[in-house]
C-alpha cells in the first residue's frame, strides 16, 4: 500500500509524490473510455442532424472501439524506444484533434473519422499508464498502483453517459466532442508539467519490424499467452453483459431504462470495491493468488446468473446481485492480471501492455458482437455466453499461474 508523501525516483533521477503519479495517469488514463461513453448518448441528435440511418451513426462507435483495439498495438512498443512521456504526450495531441474534428464536422463522414482519430488517441493512456506504473514499481506493488488507475476506467464511464445527455438536452451534441476537447488540453497541460520520463529508452530503432520482434518474443512466453488471454475472457464476461443486459431489461422484462442505468451504477460499485480491495491486500497475498481467487469469484457469480435465469422474469434482482459479486471479483483479478502481463519482459513492458490490450480488447469485442447476436427474447444467450467466458478465465488463470510459478523457480 502507498503511503502518503512517500516518493518514487524516475528514469531522470526526479523524485515524484506516489499519490501525485497516480493522480496523473488517472486523469490520463480516464479519458479515453470518457470520450467512449460520453457521446452515446448524443447518438441520435448525430442521426438526425445528419439525416442518416442509425447503422451509420452506430459506425461512430464501432470503428472508434476497433481504432483503439489497433491502437494498442503501437503506443507501447513506440514508448520503449522514445520514451513514456512522450508517447503520452503525442496520443493526447491525437485525441485533442480528433475532439475538433468531431465538434467542427460537416458529414457523418468526418465525424467517424474524428471519432476513430479521438479514440486511437485517448487510448494512449490506457496502455501508458500501466507502463509507467511497471517503469516505477516491482511488480508485487504495481498491482496496487494498477488497482486505483483501474477505478478510473470504471468511474469515467459511469458518469460520462449522464453528462453527455445533459450536454446534448441543453446545448447540442457538439458540446459534447467541445467538452472532450477542453477536458484532453487539461490533461495535456497535467502530463507535460507533472509527469518526469520514467523510462530510459531502448537505443533501437522505432520500425513496425522491431515491434514486431518485440510480439514475438512475448507470445513466445507461456505465462505472457495464459495472463492476457485470461484478461480477454475476464473482460468478455464483463462484455457480455454489457451487450445484453439492457436488451434483458427494456426489451424482455419491459423495466424502463433508467431503472437499468441505476442498477448498473451498483455493478460498477462492486467493481470499484474489487479494485480497492486488491490495492491493499494484492501485495501480501500475491499475484497469481489475486488472479486464482478472482477467476473462481467470476466463475461462481455467472454460474449464479445461469442458475437463477428462471427468477429473472419475477425480479431483475436476480440477474444483478450475481454480476455484483462477477464485477467485485473481476476488480480482484483485472489489476494483478495486468501488473502480471507488463512483467513478463520489463524491458519491453510498453510492447507488452499494448499486446495485451489488443488481446483482451479484441476477445471481448468478439464475445460482445457475438451474445448481441444470438439474442432470441430471453436472458439464456448472456448467462450461457458469460457462464462459457468465465470458464475459460479461470482455465487461463490457471495455465499462466502454472508457467509464471515455473519460470520463478527456474530463476
Amino acid at each position: 500500500m502507498m503511503a502518503v508523501g512517500s516518493s518514487v525516483a524516475t528514469a531522470d533521477g526526479t523524485e515524484i509524490n506516489e499519490w501525485r503519479l497516480i493522480l496523473v495517469l488517472v486523469l490520463a488514463t480516464a479519458i479515453g473510455p470518457f470520450s467512449m461513453q460520453v457521446f452515446l448518448p448524443a447518438l441520435p441528435a448525430i442521426q438526425g442532424s445528419y439525416g442518416v440511418a442509425a447503422a451509420t451513426a452506430q459506425l461512430a462507435f464501432s470503428l472508434s472501439a476497433f481504432a483503439m483495439a489497433v491502437a494498442t498495438l503501437f503506443y507501447g512498443p513506440i514508448s520503449d524506444r522514445v520514451g513514456r512521456r512522450r508517447a503520452l504526450l503525442a496520443g493526447i495531441i491525437i485525441f485533442i484533434a480528433g475532439s475538433l474534428v468531431c465538434a467542427f464536422a460537416t458529414s457523418i463522414a468526418w465525424l467517424i473519422i474524428g471519432r476513430i482519430v479521438q479514440a486511437a488517441g485517448g487510448v494512449a493512456g490506457m496502455v501508458l499508464g500501466r507502463a509507467v506504473v511497471r517503469d516505477v514499481y516491482d511488480r508485487e506493488r504495481s498491482a496496487s498502483a494498477i488497482a486505483y488507475i483501474t477505478m478510473a476506467m470504471v468511474v469515467a464511464p459511469m458518469l460520462a453517459p449522464a453528462i453527455g445527455g445533459v450536454l446534448t438536452d441543453l446545448i447540442g451534441w457538439k458540446a459534447v466532442f467541445l467538452l472532450g476537447g477542453g477536458l484532453g488540453v487539461l490533461v495535456l497541460l497535467t502530463v507535460h508539467t507533472s509527469l518526469p520520463e520514467t523510462l530510459v529508452p531502448a537505443n533501437r530503432p522505432t520500425t513496425v519490424a522491431g515491434m514486431l520482434g518485440d510480439f514475438v518474443r512475448l507470445l513466445r512466453e507461456p505465462a505472457f499467452v495464459g495472463f492476457a488471454v485470461q484478461g480477454g475472457f475476464s473482460m468478455a464476461v464483463f462484455f457480455s453483459f454489457l451487450a445484453a443486459a439492457p436488451y434483458v431489461m427494456i426489451i424482455v422484462l419491459e423495466r424502463p431504462p433508467s431503472e437499468y442505468g441505476l442498477m448498473f451504477i451498483l455493478v460498477s460499485a462492486s467493481f470499484m470495491a474489487g479494485n480497492f480491495l486488491a490495492a491493499r491486500v494484492s501485495r501480501r497475498i500475491g499475484i497469481e493468488r489475486m488472479i486464482v481467487l478472482g477467476s473462481i469469484g467470476t466463475v461462481v457469480g455467472a454460474a449464479l446468473i445461469l442458475v437463477l435465469v428462471p427468477a429473472v422474469y419475477a425480479t431483475p434482482w436476480a440477474l444483478f446481485v450475481p454480476m455484483m459479486l462477477v464485477a467485485f471479483a473481476q476488480g480482484t483479478s483485472i489489476p494483478n492480471s495486468l501488473a502480471a502481463v507488463i512483467s513478463i519482459n520489463p524491458e519491453i513492458a510498453g510492447a507488452a501492455s499494448g499486446l495485451a490490450g489488443f488481446i483482451q480488447m479484441g476477445t471481448a469485442a468478439i464475445a460482445a458482437q457475438t451474445i448481441g447476436s444470438i439474442q432470441n427474447g430471453t436472458p439464456w444467450p448472456m448467462a450461457i455466453g458469460m457462464a462459457v467466458c468465465a470458464a475459460l478465465m479461470l482455465v487461463f488463470a490457471l495455465f499462466a499461474t502454472h508457467f509464471a510459478r515455473r519460470d520463478k523457480q527456474a530463476t
